[in-house]
């Protein structure tokens, strides 16, 4: 790849601090625009980045730093169906409003590619899987709503402005520097080192497509040069159906009998689908995506990195200092 300046908002959190980690090395320059809402400053030390602190919605500090960039992944995003449903304003805010900000910016300063992470059962809602890019839209949430919305300007911005845009619906991601997330994995994972019950929403038949946080970079940088259909979706899973009682007897092999918890089942929580996992055809087509990372080895590699954090048991600290490589953008910046 030619020296390029590429700008990932979001890049403090759980994918964009696997990201950098890939990246590293390719000779590229990178910036991270993140609030710390969530993501921690302590993830990049050592990387090769410069992280600013500011919110996507902030229009003055989305001009600021994408001056000269190349190419944007627009990672920061408010996550959660179950969250969104709670607070639908906020989510649209977000991730539509945010994600509008940053295309303008983009489109104004010249930017040469700007991929989106989107996602997939969320948008499709209840459809008979395997789901692809060609289903019509039913999101049954305000968060697959608003990823609608977001690949609908990216379409408008290709349309409009010739802005090359790659919307990729992420399925159901996992991995190390996940300790943040509220995806079952992750949150499973922070239970069981906690020894406390583990909760599953239904009867445990529902199924998710779990990909491992490495295949998924890698997926990422072939988008960032690949020739292919700007402004069109393209989802990224394992095209592998895995249902959650079959998740937690992984789980329970990677952990342990003597360490596993109690499970209990609950009732399932308004606005999540029940069936989903992805046809990946189109980005074995255009991206060369071929997921190497099986569930048992993925799960094994997310719970060793876990058991290193020596944090996985309680409430995630917060920013403790300001590294030489954090600058705050933004109105007062």
């Amino acid at each position: 790849m030619d020296k390029k300046c590429c700008l990932i908002t979001g890049g403090a959190g759980f994918i964009g601090s696997n990201l950098i980690r890939s990246l590293a090395g390719l000779g590229t320059e990178i910036r991270v625009l993140d609030n710390l809402t969530s993501g921690r400053a302590e993830d990049l030390e050592g990387m090769p980045v410069a992280l600013l602190v500011g919110d996507i919605r902030d229009r003055e500090a989305v001009d600021r730093v994408m001056a000269g960039v190349h190419i944007v992944i627009a990672l920061a995003a408010h996550t959660g169906v179950v969250q969104s449903v709670k607070t639908p304003a906020e989510d649209m805010s977000i991730n539509v409003a945010g994600t509008l900000n940053l295309l303008d910016a983009a489109r104004r300063h010249g930017v040469e590619r700007f991929i989106f992470a989107s996602t997939g059962g969320a948008i499709v809602g209840e459809a008979a899987p395997p789901v692809h890019e060609e289903m019509p839209p039913r999101p049954v949430s305000p968060y697959g709503a608003g990823k609608l919305a977001g690949e609908g300007y990216c379409s408008a911005f290709w349309g409009s402005y010739g802005l090359k845009t790659v919307p990729l619906r992420f399925s159901n991601i996992y991995g190390p520097f996940s300790y943040h997330k509220g995806s079952v994995i992750a949150k499973f994972f922070r239970q069981i080192h906690a020894g406390e019950t583990l909760t599953v929403y239904g009867d445990g038949g529902q199924t998710r497509d779990f990909l491992f946080v490495e295949d998924l970079c890698q997926a990422i940088k072939a988008a960032m040069i690949a020739d292919l259909p700007f402004g069109e979706p393209i989802q990224l899973g394992t095209g592998q159906a895995t249902s959650v009682n079959t998740l937690v007897r992984l789980m329970r092999q990677v952990v342990g009998e003597r360490r596993f918890p109690e499970v209990r089942y609950a009732p399932v929580r308004a606005g999540e689908v029940l069936q989903n996992f992805m046809n990946i055809s189109r980005a074995r087509k255009y991206l060369n995506f071929a997921p190497t990372t099986d569930l048992l080895t993925g799960l094994s590699k997310t719970w060793e990195w876990y058991q290193k954090q020596g944090r996985a048991e309680g409430p995630l600290p917060k920013v403790l200092t300001r590294p030489s490589f954090m600058e705050k953008v933004g109105l007062d910046g």
